[in-house]
């Protein structure tokens, strides 16, 4: 187990961590600057790009790992997402709300 850990903090872990993280920042840029897909369809590659970032982050630059991190954490980081979540949902369910008021 200390294996594992030790090469989630090496080096070419953070570089690979790195590059990852700059290939999903470069794909929604490229599609925005070069206007490579149709609205809809860019919206969704930028919202995986972004989640798939994440988990990346999480991955590499957080070492959270499902096998090996305490349980703990796991509860933390879903209450974090939850969190999220609701504040995401709300937002957009007040912005809609407003936007059909304002119609």
């Amino acid at each position: 187990m200390d294996d594992v850990r030790a090469n989630l903090r090496s080096p070419r872990s953070y570089l690979t961590g790195l590059a990852l993280a700059l290939i999903l920042t470069a794909i929604p840029f490229a599609l925005v600057s070069f206007e490579m897909l149709d609205r809809t369809p860019a919206l969704l590659a930028i919202a995986a790009a972004a989640v798939i970032q994440i988990l990346v982050h999480l991955r590499y630059f957080l070492h959270l790992d499902l096998t090996h991190t305490p349980r703990e954490n796991l509860l933390a980081l879903c209450f974090a997402a939850v969190l999220v979540g609701i504040m995401i949902g709300g937002s957009l369910w007040i912005m809609f709300d407003l936007h059909h008021r304002m119609m």
